[in-house]
């Protein structure tokens, strides 16, 4: 679709366009509204279940008021997901509009086909300027963008390394806390961009990644505060398949106390002195400058004695580190929120709001305790779905979006706020048709899901799957060994946790082929080469 606008953002006065006030209009004179920017902020492991904007047991105790006014102005999506629920993949899926085995970035150490069109690039060949800050984390350079200040690998919280086209390959250290620092340069895009040429911004915060290193000033935010634990949290994976017990992404017993909760006072200290990269919170606090090390110290001391003369075992260990764990996440929820708050304030001031598209989300969901776990890479739903959030000027305001979207859909989008047609390679739609409410009766009716990045960290087992709007239907596999194959079926209305697989049921049995032969089409038209 050529013209993405409501009918209403065409005559709008001189006075309301940002970027367009340079002397060509007298004051009154209407003009044609100007090519859309595009301001794409993507967090790393964000859940949706931590923006009070979707409700939830956290929203009262640990509200996020920037995210939710983004909300208030624009639409929520309640069913966006993930191709494939990990980092690096999911960033592909965005660059490129194609699943991961289209685009070669299947797993978090693979390496993305860069003879893959970039959406950026065709911006460019558009007459956009564009920028990219923050986490990149593809095994190549930024292509495509006018303007970058990109993290090193994963990037560190305090005074992360960043490059840009100006150091010629070579990441150098900036003080400064990492979620401060990618705002910063975000700005200094805005700042430095040519006024009457539109853009488009990807914001890409580190945060709140593992392992949730808060910034100074929250570090005792929420230190009074019981959170509540999940309804799943003593999962015991009863009806589920193998791959739910081989699993290592569990609260109590894959989740580190030195690393992941901070305790680096016992990283000499057995059992602890065994855990997962046990030199890591050495290394970050290493980083730090002196005066950020001792607020730091003071802070984690205090959990470290409590800690110490707790002396906790099974379950209540479990709690423990729950609660220790969900304090620092939110902690660095906090700082993402402000700085949200920071970048849409600077729109606002610069009178940018009414022509540009705004959009947050995150490159996949995450566990905060469901079924006792954390991290993601699972087709359940906690990792699954993702935040989605978009504000886009003239719309109706306040509105939430029931239809099933996924991340391959934002290349074509941002391609279509351009008014850019989408490319015949692309697997993913515009979302524009439900931004406007001009729904089509043909909108899919079902997603494809595919994780292959196993053997790995977490130990999450390779599977793909078909989601529409009550089911789910879930295959895991192994390439090397074809009698691993456990399949799972899920009825997401009476069972929204996914705790009983009702796969072979005689009452799903007519669901059961449905969903079957929906996955085999997936396959079979988009050459899925391994399952």
């Amino acid at each position: 679709m050529k013209n993405v606008l409501s009918p209403m953002l065409f005559c709008l006065p001189v006075s309301l366009i940002g970027g367009v006030q340079n002397g060509y209009a007298e004051e009154g004179e209407e003009l044609p509204f100007p090519k859309m920017n595009v301001v794409y902020i993507m967090t790393d492991d964000h859940s949706y279940q931590t923006i009070s904007a979707y409700g939830g047991i956290l929203a009262k105790l640990a509200p996020t008021p920037n995210l939710d006014r983004l909300a208030e102005k624009g639409m929520l999506f309640e069913q966006a997901f993930v191709e494939n629920s990990l980092s690096a993949p999911s960033r592909a899926c965005l660059m490129t509009g194609l699943y991961s085995h289209q685009n070669g970035q299947r797993q978090l150490f693979g390496q993305i086909d860069t003879t893959k069109t970039f959406f950026s690039e065709i911006l460019q060949q558009h007459g956009y300027q564009t920028a990219v800050v923050g986490k990149w984390h593809l095994q190549c350079e930024p292509k495509g963008f006018d303007y970058y200040q990109v993290l090193y690998g994963q990037g560190e919280y305090y005074n992360p390394e960043f490059k840009n086209k100006e150091t010629r390959g070579k990441y150098v250290r900036r003080e400064g806390y990492a979620t401060h620092l990618v705002t910063d340069y975000a700005i200094d895009f805005l700042e430095h961009r040519k006024p009457d040429t539109p853009f488009c911004l990807l914001v890409h915060h580190k945060a709140p990644h593992r392992n949730w290193m808060p910034e100074p000033k929250y570090l005792d935010l929420y230190e009074d505060v019981e959170f509540p634990y999940p309804d799943t949290f003593d999962d015991d994976y009863g009806t589920r398949c193998q791959p739910a017990h081989e699993q290592e992404m569990q609260i109590d017993k894959d989740m580190t106390v030195v690393y992941d909760l901070k305790l680096n006072q016992l990283k000499d200290t057995a059992p602890y002195s065994e855990e997962w990269n046990v030199r890591g919170m050495q290394s970050s606090i290493d980083r730090m400058k002196p005066e950020e090390r001792f607020l730091w110290e003071e802070a984690y001391d205090k959990r470290f004695v409590d800690f110490k003369n707790m002396q906790l075992t099974g379950n209540e260990l479990k709690k423990w580190k729950y609660q220790a764990y969900m304090k620092d996440y939110l902690r660095c929820i906090k700082s993402i929120d402000d700085e949200v708050g920071r970048l849409i304030e600077y729109l606002e001031n610069h009178n940018l709001m009414d022509n540009t598209v705004i959009v947050y989300t995150s490159d996949q969901g995450f566990y905060m305790g469901e079924h006792g776990w954390f991290d993601k890479r699972f087709m359940y739903e906690e990792s699954l779905r993702t935040p989605l959030i978009i504000y886009y000027p003239g719309m109706e305001k306040g509105k939430k979006c029931n239809k099933l979207v996924q991340n391959i859909d934002y290349a074509p989008t941002i391609l279509d706020i351009a008014g850019i047609d989408k490319p015949n390679y692309m697997s993913g739609e515009s979302l524009i048709p439900l931004l406007e409410g001009n729904v089509s009766k043909k909108w899919r009716r079902d997603i494809y899901y595919h994780y292959y990045d196993y053997p790995a960290q977490h130990k999450v087992r390779r599977h793909d799957g078909v989601r529409d709007g009550r089911y789910k239907l879930v295959h895991f596999y192994d390439v090397k060994n074809k009698s691993y194959s456990y399949n799972e079926l899920y009825d997401l209305q009476k069972d929204p946790h996914e705790l009983n697989n009702v796969y072979g049921n005689s009452n799903y049995k007519e669901v059961q082929r449905r969903l079957q032969v929906r996955l085999d089409c997936y396959r079979n038209e988009l050459n899925i080469d391994e399952y």
